[in-house]
């Protein structure tokens, strides 16, 4: 799971304008950076136009899920994951973000130049890194992920418990059969000493 690069877009025009991006493309060689940047900012600016006001989406091309918000004032951000990334929490990052970004800009990205290092926001990429791990980042995936973990601690319980059970029943049946063999051989004993007396 890896977020591949998060876009701030505004979309008040005919064509969303980036605003600001932060991109982890350490997993790429150094030649392919530039063109996988660039294929980024061009599905942010795509899927973002034709997403609605106040919707959000999540479109898969090949191995990419690209995450796109709207909000109402037509501040946008575009979140670009593997296919493995929870839509849940991106879409938890781009609230998260776009409310930060318009408490620290104002309305000032509202009259921004169609560039993307026109508003340069530097949360963006403490974003890109702390969202890499979806658990650490969202408490509900980690609590989901606590959950799971329990349940499967307990499953290994009942079956060690299942196991045990059988165990113990093998053993009660043991001792049942112990039991009756030496309820014979305490009669068989009674017997073999009764015919001889010894006085």
């Amino acid at each position: 799971m890896k977020v591949i690069g998060i876009t701030i877009l505004r979309t008040d025009g005919p064509d969303p304008i980036p605003l600001s991006m932060a991109c982890d493309l350490s997993s790429y060689g150094f030649f392919q950076r530039q063109g996988v940047k660039e294929m980024l900012t061009f599905f942010s600016k795509t899927f973002t136009k034709r997403t609605e006001p106040g919707q959000r989406q999540s479109i898969t091309h090949e191995s990419y899920v690209i995450h796109c918000y709207v909000r109402s004032d037509g501040l946008a951000g575009a979140v670009t994951t593997d296919a493995e990334y929870p839509s849940r929490v991106a879409f938890v990052l781009l609230t998260q973000l776009l409310d930060e970004f318009t408490s620290t800009m104002g309305d000032s990205w509202k009259s921004m130049e169609a560039s993307v290092e026109s508003a340069p926001f530097p949360p963006l990429e403490d974003y890109v890194v702390k969202y890499q791990d979806p658990a650490s980042a969202d408490k509900v995936t980690k609590i989901q992920n606590d959950l799971d973990e329990t349940t499967n601690i307990l499953h290994k319980t009942i079956d060690s418990v299942l196991e045990r059970g059988v165990k113990l029943d093998s053993l009660v049946e043991k001792s049942d059969d112990l039991s009756r063999q030496s309820k014979m051989f305490y009669k068989q004993a009674k017997k073999t000493n009764s015919c001889c007396v010894i006085s």
